[in-house]
């Protein structure tokens, strides 16, 4: 039996391989299982039959799915032969199997035309439908010599295995749409990454330029208005800034494979965090922020990412604090390595809140919100790419926000 071809409809195993079929899912569903494979192995191996195959039939085409043959016919996944020289049309019009041990003698099929033009001495087809009840298919068993097919254990056989495969394809369909779902998922979230990452680029010229332009005004003859303006524009400006600087991390972080850090083995954190904390209190003149610091011993540490962390805590503790009390930075040697405290006075923050408060675009909605929610996340990020952490102490009208490092040893990447 070898595969035929027709100038319109028949295709073959090599509009298969070049992923043109017109059955090209359900072959390749078929062609890539386990489960089959081992399936058509064990119909052979229970009927000594030499082709066992998974056949896609409708009304009026036959294509081979998965086949092992051993006979020589040729037909491969992707093969179609005409609807009308198979038995399937047959299992397909009655729902029943075809199965004949020895065409020669078998009262029912003994002269017939198919079995005769191929050579089919004995016969299986066992009918494969979906969960749904619709037709799928055949599974099939082939030889060219009387095999013992028809007794009742091996037509019980195939029909169990028909019915295995014909549950698993909606299993197997519903696997391949979730994976494509995930990958779908997965590209769409890389773009958004992308689009942020170009946003938070594009934006900072513009904002660079607002910037130096306050500068040049800072510098002529004011009003007492004009100045508390220029105070409320610098402010925002900053937080902008601000939040451009945590979204552009966040989308590399996630575009790479985290947050890099290079450690200085002896930083210059010291005027890295009052550098910031300078910036915050021209951004929040307002607010009193009270530091603590001695930074005197060295440390392995990237200083503009601790900065950025510090930075991030400074204005949280302002957004969320008390506005009558001040901020208050601290910084304490241990044996584990350096311990920043950043504390604010205010309403104690949730323990739910508490226990997705590092996630990155979660914002504390039972304790107020400003901001994207990235900038707590930042910070944890960057203080585990140092192999440190980030903690939270909340409760008596008074959050303290902890970023430890060790004092000795390389920083990591998360």
């Amino acid at each position: 039996m070898s595969a035929q071809t027709s100038t319109t409809k028949m295709q073959d195993h090599a509009t298969f391989l070049a992923g043109a079929h017109d059955f090209q899912a359900d072959i390749e569903l078929l062609a890539s299982s386990n489960m089959i494979g081992t399936i058509l192995d064990t119909v052979m191996l229970a009927t000594n039959m030499r082709f066992a195959g998974v056949a896609r039939v409708t009304a009026d085409r036959w294509v081979a799915c998965r086949t092992v043959d051993e006979v020589k016919f040729g037909i491969a996944a992707g093969d179609e032969i005409p609807i009308e020289s198979t038995f399937c049309q047959t299992v397909r019009d009655t729902s029943e199997m075809v199965v004949f041990g020895n065409a020669t003698t078998d009262a029912v099929y003994k002269g017939h035309p198919i079995a005769a033009a191929f050579g089919i001495v004995s016969y299986a087809s066992a009918p494969i439908f979906r969960s749904d009840g619709s037709f799928f298919g055949t599974l099939c068993a082939i030889d060219t010599d009387p095999k013992d097919v028809d007794n009742p254990r091996s037509v019980a056989m195939l029909q169990m295995f028909a019915d295995l495969i014909g549950r698993s394809l909606e299993t197997e369909e519903r696997l391949e749409a979730q994976e494509m779902l995930v990958e779908h998922e997965r590209r769409m979230q890389q773009a958004q990454e992308e689009f942020v990452a170009i946003l938070g680029h594009d934006l900072r010229n513009p904002i660079a330029a607002l910037l130096s332009g306050l500068r040049q005004v800072a510098k002529e003859p004011l009003t007492e208005r004009g100045r508390d303006y220029l105070v409320l524009m610098r402010a925002s400006l900053y937080r902008m800034n601000e939040m451009i600087d945590n979204l552009m991390l966040h989308a590399k972080s996630r575009l790479g494979a985290g947050i890099t850090v290079v450690a200085t083995p002896d930083a210059a954190l010291q005027d890295a965090v009052e550098h910031v904390v300078a910036e915050v209190r021209a951004a929040a003149p307002e607010k009193e922020i009270i530091v603590d610091l001695d930074l005197s011993r060295p440390v392995s540490c990237d200083p503009a990412r601790v900065a950025q962390a510090i930075s991030n805590l400074v204005s949280n503790a302002i957004s969320y604090g008390r506005t009558d009390a001040p901020v208050r930075i601290a910084a304490e040697y241990r044996q584990s390595g350096l311990a920043i405290d950043v504390v604010n006075e205010g309403d104690a923050i949730p323990p739910s809140v508490q226990d997705v408060l590092f996630q990155p675009f979660r914002r504390g909605s039972e304790i107020g919100s400003t901001g994207l929610g990235l900038g707590l996340h930042i910070a944890s990020s960057i203080a585990r790419a140092h192999n440190g952490s980030l903690s939270v102490m909340s409760g008596n009208g008074t959050t303290t926000f902890r970023f430890e490092i060790p004092l000795i040893g390389e920083a990591s990447r998360s």
